[in-house]
């Protein structure tokens, strides 16, 4: 059995094929740019860098450990301020100084360390998902308890949370439940452009299966998103396009005919044309 159709059948579950889904991803992307950096980059941690997303695109970071790929995501979204270069968001020339600018412009990123940077332990499922869209929204635009119910419930029933209750407090989840809390924090701010840092590192199987499903499902929706992983055929099962990162360098481009050996090759820095 392929490995996606032994893990449904260890689940008892009946997952739909990836592959299927993949292809109208790729068919829905647009050529409308959502990202497009020219010499982004930040002293010290990525070099200048030039990148166009597309809308609907899913589109893959690879490298090995410590190469940038973290990096690069966080040059553009502004949680290390670039230094150089330009970025236009939806055609518009724009500066992101921090994370709330890049947060107004409709994006949101889901870290690489959910422990540290992703959930606040000691507050309750509720309050965890209201935050990015309340400091959206502003202090002198709270939400009232009964919206924030609501946006707790759907986000819950939505992406399966698996809780006893909305005020249960985070830290009491699962590590794949923790994740889609997170999720479910950045979906709730209705993003174009979403870039998911290691989304399914440390989590069961089936709820890994479940987070590349909805990657798909929301590039289909038109929403852009940069996946970043370790693991090359979860990209491969993702993306319709890859970038490589060796050194804090974007070295490599890849679309097309996407294929782990490809993949391996370029970060290794082979020949992988």
């Amino acid at each position: 059995l392929p490995r996606l159709k032994l893990v449904a059948a260890m689940m008892g579950k009946d997952f739909d094929d990836l592959k299927s889904i993949k292809s109208d991803e790729s068919n829905s992307v647009s050529d409308e740019l959502v990202i497009s950096a020219r010499g982004l980059g930040h002293t010290g941690t990525v070099k200048p860098f030039d990148l166009d997303i597309h809308k609907g695109e899913v589109i893959g970071v690879g490298g090995l450990l410590g190469s940038g790929r973290s990096e690069l995501a966080r040059t553009i979204y502004g949680a290390d301020k670039a230094n150089s270069g330009t970025l236009k968001v939806k055609d518009q020339e724009v500066k992101i100084n921090q994370p709330i600018d890049a947060m107004n412009l409709g994006m949101g990123m889901l870290p690489d360390d959910r422990k540290a940077e992703g959930i606040i332990d000691d507050l309750s499922i509720r309050e965890n998902i209201i935050l990015a869209l309340q400091s959206k929204n502003g202090m002198f635009k709270l939400m009232t308890r009964q919206q924030q119910n609501e946006l707790a419930d759907k986000y819950i029933e939505l992406l399966s949370i698996k809780t006893p209750s909305r005020e249960t407090l985070v830290k009491q989840l699962s590590g794949g439940n923790q994740q889609k809390v997170i999720l479910a924090r950045w979906l709730a701010t209705n993003p174009d452009f979403l870039i998911l840092d290691e989304p399914t590192r440390g989590i069961d199987v089936g709820t890994k299966t479940e987070i590349q499903k909805l990657v798909l499902e929301l590039a289909k929706e038109g929403k852009s998103i940069m996946f970043i992983s370790s693991e090359i055929s979860e990209m491969l099962r993702t993306c319709s396009r890859m970038i490589i990162m060796r050194d804090g360098e974007k070295v490599d481009e890849l679309d097309g005919d996407l294929t782990e050996e490809r993949v391996m090759k370029s970060i290794a820095g082979g020949d992988n044309k």
